[in-house]
């Protein structure tokens, strides 16, 4: 089988994203298991078709990239998701966050740059690079402006780097793939998203309090121009998240891109609204959830959805679960990691 590097692996998408490509690769897990637990492995292993390889290595060490490379050089492809991702923490402490998210990005670079076969990567961006957008729905066509945070600023320096590096090397393809926001869990409930500490993501938070674990959620500001005064973002089911980056990696490993830089907007093209995605949680599971109206967040952007024609278009890609289909997986995650 085609040997394929997930950095970041025991992560949330990469976790799912590594069970999807185990169907039809060998895939080798990265993870320094900094923001993460080995126990995912465990979960992996067991809906996996391929037993994983498990490297644990830090990837901002350049001596112990070099040895994931000298020891996988037949790897024809690399998924990169490694990366610290929390907005207030990369505020507080942004150069933690630019020598992770950056630093290893090079050193990989560096080291695809030695190798004498073509290589794909995939990169883990994100829609923070947009901010609010000036048009609904987002389109890759949308002005990147200045980043709300240091974590935001890293993927739109990563995305820079990849596209200077692309134009220097003929034998690399990368695709970058903008995600919206991922929600949900892997139907086996076996592995799911595992925040550390308090979540700053709204599903697991919805999830968690109806658990017991929070008294009540917070919504953060009702005042927004929008059709119920909440925020609005594209929710997307990790598991359909994971399928696009087989499906994007494939793409190029078939060379049917013209270019060997390309970006796409992942996500569903529909925006739910917080006060949307509650009710659907409620609707669902049939559980009341105690929440409260509280002051805006500072940096949340007012609404961003996805215009995702373009990965449609090019990769033959669309999402196959709904926003309840996402929401019960979460819950069904969620009650069994409970007990």
């Amino acid at each position: 089988m085609n040997k394929v590097i997930v950095t970041g692996g025991l992560g949330y998408i990469g976790s799912h994203t590594a069970v999807e490509l185990s169907e039809k690769f060998q895939v080798v897990i990265v993870d320094d298991l900094s923001n993460s637990s080995i126990e995912v492995l465990e979960g992996i292993n067991e809906i996996s078709n391929s037993t994983p390889i498990f490297e644990k290595l830090d990837l901002k060490n350049k001596n112990e990239v070099k040895k994931l490379f000298d020891k996988h050089k037949d790897a024809i492809g690399l998924i990169h998701f490694a990366a610290y991702k929390a907005v207030g923490e990369s505020v507080e402490n942004p150069l933690k966050y630019y020598e992770n998210n950056l630093s290893s990005l090079i050193y990989i670079l560096q080291e695809i740059d030695k190798l004498n076969h073509s290589f794909n990567l995939i990169f883990s961006s994100s829609c923070t690079v947009y901010g609010q957008a000036e048009s609904l729905p987002i389109t890759e066509e949308e002005t990147i402006k200045k980043a709300e945070s240091p974590y935001g600023n890293t993927k739109q320096i990563s995305e820079e780097i990849l596209f200077d590096y692309a134009r220097t090397n003929p034998k690399i393809n990368i695709t970058a793939l903008r995600y919206f926001n991922p929600i949900g869990a892997h139907h086996s409930a076996n592995i799911g998203e595992l925040p550390l500490g308090i979540p700053q993501n709204l599903v697991p938070f919805i999830t968690q309090t109806a658990a017991g674990i929070h008294q009540k959620l917070t919504v953060f500001g009702n005042d927004y121009n929008t059709p119920d005064g909440t925020c609005i973002r594209d929710y997307i089911h990790v598991v359909d998240l994971a399928e696009v980056h087989i499906v994007a990696l494939e793409y190029l490993i078939e060379k049917r891109n013209q270019d060997n830089y390309n970006v796409y907007n992942v996500g569903t093209g529909k925006g739910s609204s917080v006060l949307e995605v509650i009710e659907c949680f409620v609707k669902n599971t049939g559980v009341k959830l105690n929440y409260e109206i509280g002051k805006r967040r500072k940096g949340d952007v007012e609404s961003a959805y996805a215009d995702n024609s373009k990965a449609k278009e090019d990769l033959n890609w669309s999402p196959k679960y709904s926003l309840d289909d996402a929401i019960l997986s979460a819950w069904k995650w969620e009650k069994k990691i409970r007990g």
